[in-house]
């Protein structure tokens, strides 16, 4: 990897040059990363210089509240992250609701920021304004633990055969269903195993707005966000659904979503819930999170991607119990394996380091339970079976460190298992990829670079006009052709037939 290196006389250079001759020779007792944490550990020490610990800033996103114990668990990790690769760490929690406007002003300007998340929606965009730093090499050199822990499934993450992001090790195939309050559903009676279709929910929202009035029936995952936003149209959205392939197959011919009769009846079907008051009525505005509404006893219900322990990991972060509805199949996509990731801002000072640490993030089973849990003891301890949970006596809400990020951080299948799961929640996950189905663009990624002009002018009309189509807002009778329209005359016929190209190109050279 290239990049601009300031000057420097040989003597000056000579301390770096042993230091870096020192890294490459030490070896040190690895967590579960073997040779990869070999590669990714070093004192800094040479011939009797130290050099001073570099500062990580790592940014990730949180639902709910910032907890007041972050800056201790930072220095917990800083401990294990001075003495592997002479770094320390600070932690940057972002809220949900801003964290990709934050994202934007931080990786614009110069502010320091070493490792972020990157949420699939945001890949594209970070990497078309050349705000990721390019990890092929630095993986190579620093990352054969990351390399090892995600697997073929690293593929991925390449565009033009480039790896800007790393998704993290944890389900890599999504199913869809429906979540609600376990409370209200016991209250009410209402057999979850006889929820099988769209009809079945609106019949159990109906039931919740007859006899719940300061309880909204259905919420959004998040705010700015449509409804069914998170697989239930039934195709592979192809990394930014302008241009997808319906039932995951299609002959391999991209063709428009928002044209196809499947959206516009699930625009229609929106509508009538939101007519009739079975969804939040300031859902195309409201700017609180899901967390925030259910931890005030005013939701009911949310639609999202769903896998194995999912109902446990809901509870936790909603405050209150949860089940679920599983109403499609798991199904594997680039995006689904895409989903959450790791990536280098372009703003940092020591990208070498940040791959060390990132290393450590998909092999070190003591950071990856910090990061997820806390500090054993104070935040968790552990039950007879292996998995844990909060210490007696400690309220969840003033509890120091309760993000429940686990499938957030590197490689979750080296944390524990929270109580309420089974033991062997792993295999579980291993299997559920299993049986995914694959869409047969698997692997595909589509470099919208090309037509970067068009990209930016189609997203400006899908922010005006997505979110209230998808949320039943806005009438699909009245706006949807204007919709339509619109896109047209902002280039998303030139971006299907790009995609279309790539995705010929990738095809051939697979032998798909």
């Amino acid at each position: 990897m290239e990049r601009d290196m300031p000057k420097a006389s040989l003597k000056a250079l000579i301390p770096a040059l042993l230091a870096f001759v020192f890294l490459l020779s030490a070896c040190g007792g690895g967590n579960g990363g073997g040779n990869a944490a070999q590669q990714s550990e070093g004192s800094g020490k040479s011939s009797g210089t130290e050099e001073k610990p570099y500062e990580l800033v790592v940014a990730f996103m949180y639902f709910g509240s910032e907890q007041k114990d972050t800056n201790l668990i930072a220095e917990e990790v800083s401990k294990i992250t001075k003495e592997k690769i002479n770094a320390t760490v600070k932690l940057m929690p972002l809220s949900v609701s801003a964290y990709t406007q934050q994202m934007n002003l931080i990786l614009s300007g110069n502010e320091k920021l070493d490792l972020l998340f990157v949420s699939a929606a945001n890949h594209a965009p970070f990497v078309n304004r050349g705000q990721l730093v390019e990890l092929t090499d630095l993986l190579d050199q620093y990352g054969q633990g990351v390399k090892e822990a995600v697997g073929d499934f690293l593929e991925a993450a390449k565009v033009n055969g480039k790896i800007y992001v790393v998704p993290t090790v944890r389900e890599f195939a999504s199913s869809y269903g429906i979540n609600m309050r376990k409370d209200l559903v016991e209250k009410y009676n209402i057999d979850v195993n006889a929820i099988k279709t769209f009809d079945d929910v609106a019949d159990v929202l109906r039931l919740i707005k007859k006899n719940e009035p300061n309880v909204y029936p259905l919420v959004g995952m998040m705010p700015d966000r449509g409804i069914l936003d998170f697989g239930y149209f039934k195709d592979d959205q192809l990394g930014d659904s302008f241009g997808v392939l319906p039932d995951y197959d299609n002959g391999f011919q991209v063709v428009n979503r928002f044209e196809q009769d499947y959206y516009v009846e699930y625009l229609n079907m929106l509508r009538q819930w939101y007519n009739e008051g079975l969804i939040q009525p300031d859902i195309a505005t409201n700017q609180a999170s899901r967390n925030e509404l259910f931890q005030a006893g005013k939701a009911f219900a949310w639609f999202n991607h769903l896998k194995p322990g999912y109902e446990v990991q809901a509870s936790l972060e909603m405050g209150t119990d949860i089940v679920t509805v599983e109403l499609t199949p798991p199904v594997a996509t680039t995006s689904t394996v895409m989903t959450v990731n790791w990536g280098i801002a372009r703003n940092s000072q020591n990208p070498e380091k940040a791959m060390q640490f990132l290393n450590l993030l998909y092999t070190d089973a003591e950071i990856q339970n910090l990061l997820s849990w806390g500090i054993e003891g104070k935040h968790y301890v552990k039950n007879a079976d292996g998995t844990i949970r909060y210490p007696d006596g400690i309220n969840p809400d003033e509890h120091g460190y309760n993000y429940n990020l686990s499938w957030m951080w590197g490689n979750q299948l080296l944390s524990h298992i929270w109580e309420g799961n089974p033991a062997d929640l792993w295999d579980q996950i291993k299997a559920f990829n299993d049986r995914a189905i694959k869409s047969r663009a698997l692997g595909f990624n589509f470099d919208s670079s090309v037509v970067q002009t068009e990209f930016a002018s189609v997203s400006n009309v899908l922010d005006q006009y997505q979110v209230g189509l998808e949320t039943g807002a806005l009438d699909p009778a009245q706006i949807h052709q204007d919709f339509v329209n619109r896109l047209k005359a902002a280039g998303i016929d030139k971006i299907i037939e790009e995609k279309q190209r790539q995705l010929d190109a990738w095809r051939a050279a697979n032998g798909k």
